[in-house]
């Protein structure tokens, strides 16, 4: 099964390549790629087995597939399209349990009942705790304006600032790791809107 990966890597990228509407400037491959590295990186850090890793990497390539179909409940929509493509590699109904339920973890507010779920979700969602988090950010604000186009940028920096302050890193890596440089992008965004 290992050796389907490749193959899976390559036909999930190039259906978000080709699916994908143009307007989601954060929900894109870009935003599935990196989501990938992270997921495996924390994974690795967690001592996770090898086989579970393989299950955490495809929930990661499928875990926002859905966007080609919807914005809303997109999580539903990419747990189908995993299920249905993922019957085709001889995966289990307990591997694609799995893996929905990876996918599912990414779900604002995010809830994992489990380590792979921790980890998927911390992975989604690590970008909160890096130095290029502005220039993400912008691009997800891009992407939010599409949907709302009075959206300004006072009110995405109140939205974030909120939206940080909630959130909390799930596993032991990402807490210890993550925490500092997420409080000071939030210091940031404060002193932003003073």
């Amino acid at each position: 099964m290992k050796t389907a990966f490749p193959k899976i890597y390559g036909e999930v990228v190039k259906f978000l390549d080709d699916n994908l509407p143009e307007y989601l400037t954060y929900h894109n491959t870009k935003h599935t790629l990196y989501v990938l590295e992270k997921a495996e990186h924390i994974a690795k850090k967690e001592h996770i087995k090898p086989a579970e890793i393989h299950l955490l990497k495809i929930a990661a390539l499928y875990h926002d597939i859905g966007y080609v179909k919807s914005h809303d409940e997109h999580e539903k929509e990419s747990c189908a399209i995993a299920k249905r493509q993922l019957k085709t590699y001889g995966y289990s109904k307990d591997d694609i349990d799995a893996i929905c339920g990876m996918i599912m973890a990414t779900k604002i507010p995010q809830s994992p009942k489990n380590k792979l779920q921790e980890i998927l979700a911390d992975a989604d969602l690590e970008y909160l705790a890096t130095s290029h988090f502005q220039e993400i950010s912008d691009s997800l604000f891009q992407e939010l304006k599409h949907y709302d186009p009075s959206l300004t940028i006072p009110e995405w920096d109140h939205i974030q600032i909120d939206f940080i302050k909630k959130h909390t890193f799930h596993t032991s890596y990402c807490r210890h790791y993550k925490s500092f440089r997420k409080h000071k992008n939030l210091e940031f965004l404060k002193s932003k809107i003073k």
